[in-house]
């Protein structure tokens, strides 16, 4: 299975991983270049014990790819994990404003079923906005335009 996970931190780079790891060819999206650099070198910037070498192997086996841009593997995606930081906001709630841009930019390059994977730390119906983002104007489940 082709899948691309949005973000390389904690969360992502894990997610990625393991999912290399179980067979699947999988793309780690990370904005900044330095990091895709180093994780394409099999470094990885935090410690979690027995990451190193999943991502070694996934990199030896061409099963794990690091990558800048978004729009270069989300048309062959069939599914695509949003992992990026919701960090609270003053009042405490999360800030969302990542994962609702990620849907943004994922939007136009989705042209065939893709399952849309939130996997940051999000509220209850985070995932209907990103539907909502995904096809601007339409809500499959409702039929109705989604809320402004």
């Amino acid at each position: 299975m082709e899948i691309t996970v949005i973000g390389c931190g904690y969360v992502g780079l894990v997610t990625a991983a393991c999912l290399a790891g179980f067979g699947h060819t999988v793309t780690g999206v990370e904005k900044d270049p330095a990091k895709v650099s180093a994780l394409k070198e099999g470094k990885i910037p935090f410690y979690e014990e027995d990451l190193a070498p999943l991502v070694a192997d996934g990199l030896q086996n061409k099963r794990l790819f690091f990558q800048e841009r978004i729009d270069e593997s989300i048309g062959r995606a069939e599914v695509v994990f949003i992992a990026v930081g919701t960090p609270s906001l003053p009042n405490g709630a999360a800030d969302l404003r990542q994962v609702f841009r990620v849907a943004e930019e994922i939007a136009p390059y989705l042209k065939k079923y893709t399952v849309i994977v939130n996997k940051s730390t999000v509220p209850v119906g985070t995932a209907k906005r990103v539907q909502e983002i995904r096809k601007p104007g339409w809500c499959e489940k409702s039929g109705t335009p989604p809320a402004a």
